[in-house]
């Protein structure tokens, strides 16, 4: 069905189709995973997306998108969602593609889009160093000016999945006399380039999803500055934006949620009305971050700049997750411990409570993001 056809649907018939789908399409063994999967496990469902036109429904039409509107987005989201479909390698998708599309050259737009969405390009974001995570501006990744190409020496951390990744979107500092905000450049470049190490960070459930990336003199053609050198912080802002949209969807509290209701009937606990109690206020607090994931959805679809306004969802959505989290630990008592999941399909409280803990922190932490807010839409002091 085609996007002029998606469109004519009334959201009934359109959540009908798209669930039918998803049941028909979706891999049973991929459903409600309890971490981050790689590249290697997710490609399947990821090239079925794409050739369903499923993907990237937000992108224009011109540029391989469907158009959908926020309503339609939200009951996509909201069917993936109910079936524990997985996340999908989507740095290229949901940050770098929108970016490209509004600050990219036509020759950027034409080599990497229908690359991103073929899945021949897989993408990293090098943002974070050691000394610069949620103040990003003061990142100190070099980008040398040598003519007709930058060297780049420094290292970014806490790369999401650069040990799948064949390319990296970089901000680097392309003028250190600059204030910090300044003199910051945008760069793509491949993960083959010479001088590019790659070392995976094990986390607490001996998971490598982090890693390190470190560049030693890597050259990078001036073909790959995405729009004006040094106003890449500009650029890097509408992509936080469009990240923390990303971070703050409701599917990983739905996720929880669904994996809490299946524990309490695992547990015996089905009808016990303390429990009751409990899971009926996390609906409400999920039906509220819908509600507001929704609300910033339209905007982004009307066209209107992503304000720190954004950063409300990210809070509101990684603290839900956490207490979800935290909820299932104390309703599985003796048997929360376990690095490995109970019985009965994805019942793993221990992975949800590991999965929850760094939600506060990436994508910039609740602190930094409520200093944000307090300054940008209260006016109080820094």
């Amino acid at each position: 069905m085609g996007a002029a056809q998606l469109d004519a649907l009334d959201e009934a018939a359109f959540r009908a189709h798209v669930r039918a789908w998803i049941e028909a399409n979706c891999p049973e063994d991929l459903r409600f995973p309890q971490r981050r999967l790689h590249w290697r496990d997710n490609r399947p469902w990821y090239l079925k997306l794409s050739a369903q036109g499923w993907l990237a429904p937000a992108w224009p039409r011109e540029h391989g998108g469907l158009g959908l509107g926020a309503a339609k987005q939200l009951i996509l989201i909201e069917e993936l969602e109910r079936h524990g479909a997985p996340r999908i390698s989507d740095m290229g998708v949901l940050m770098l593609g929108p970016l490209l599309i509004k600050h990219g050259s036509p020759e950027q737009q034409a080599r990497f889009l229908p690359r991103i969405l073929s899945g021949e390009d897989i993408w990293a974001q090098g943002y974070s160093e050691p000394d610069a995570g949620s103040d990003l501006a003061a990142l100190r990744l070099e980008a040398a000016d040598h003519g007709d190409h930058f060297v780049l020496n420094g290292q970014k951390t806490w790369i999401t999945f650069a040990n799948d990744a064949n390319w990296i979107f970089v901000l680097a500092r392309t003028d250190k006399a600059a204030k910090k905000q300044e003199g910051i450049s945008f760069l793509l470049l491949p993960m083959d380039s010479p001088g590019i190490s790659v070392r995976p960070i094990l986390n607490l459930d001996l998971h490598d999803e982090f890693c390190e990336v470190f560049f030693d003199d890597v050259r990078v053609p001036k073909a790959m500055l995405v729009g004006e050198v040094n106003k890449g912080w500009t650029y890097a802002k509408a992509l936080l934006g469009f990240e923390r949209i990303a971070i703050g969807s409701p599917r990983l509290s739905a996720n929880a949620l669904a994996a809490m209701q299946r524990l309490a009937v695992a547990m015996g606990r089905a009808e016990d009305p303390v429990l009751a109690d409990q899971i009926t206020r996390f609906r409400l607090d999920l039906a509220d971050l819908k509600a507001l994931y929704e609300s910033h959805v339209a905007a982004l679809k009307r066209g209107e700049p992503l304000g720190p306004d954004a950063s409300i969802l990210k809070i509101v959505a990684s603290e839900l997750f956490q207490r979800i989290s935290e909820a299932m630990l104390e309703l599985a008592g003796e048997q929360a411990g376990l690095l490995h999941p109970m019985p009965g399909p994805a019942l793993h409280p221990a992975g949800q409570f590991l999965l929850a803990r760094p939600a506060t922190i990436f994508g910039g932490s609740s602190e930094i993001l409520r200093n944000v807010l307090s300054r940008a839409l209260l006016d109080l002091p820094a």
